[in-house]
Order: C-alpha cells, then structure tokens, then sequence
C-alpha cells in the first residue's frame, strides 16, 4: 500500500467523525494527486504492455512488467520503451 493511500484512508475515517481541518483537507487534496497521478502511470504501462504482448515483444513486456514493480515498491525511473539496437 502506499503511504498516501494509507493516509488519504486516514483522513477519510477522520471525516466520518468530525469535519477536516483546512491543513487536512489540502492532504485530501495532495493524497488525491498522488493517487491519479499513480493511477494513470499504472494503466498506460498495463496498456502498453498489453501491446507488448499482442505483439509477441517478451524483453518489452519484460521491462514493463520491471517498471510496474518499481512504482508499485516507491522506486522511480523512467517509462519504457524500446532501445535502441544502433
């Protein structure tokens, strides 16, 4: 899970008991951020690799799938696509 999940879950229980405080409220609003921000990472490398597969392209799903695992551990690189064999 990640930590702004976690904490978006936190103040999402805080609210059913009291309203937000403003500061709370900008965190719903950072953690909602975060949270569409993964969210369309994770779905244009499904996607693409979906194109990998369809195209029989193992080593370009290979990485894909390597880039998936990263983002879903916190890790950060760039999105893949394919290298160059020049």
């Amino acid at each position: 899970m990640k930590p702004f999940h976690q904490r978006l879950a936190e103040l999402w229980t805080l609210n059913k008991r009291r309203p937000l405080t403003p500061e709370e409220m900008t965190e719903v609003q950072h953690c909602l951020s975060l949270n569409t921000k993964y969210v369309w990472e994770m779905a244009y490398l499904e996607n693409m690799s979906l194109i990998a597969s369809m195209t029989n392209d193992v080593d370009w799903q290979h990485e894909i799938c390597i880039e998936i695992d990263r983002i879903e551990f916190g890790e950060k690189k760039k999105k893949p696509g394919r290298k160059s064999t020049d």
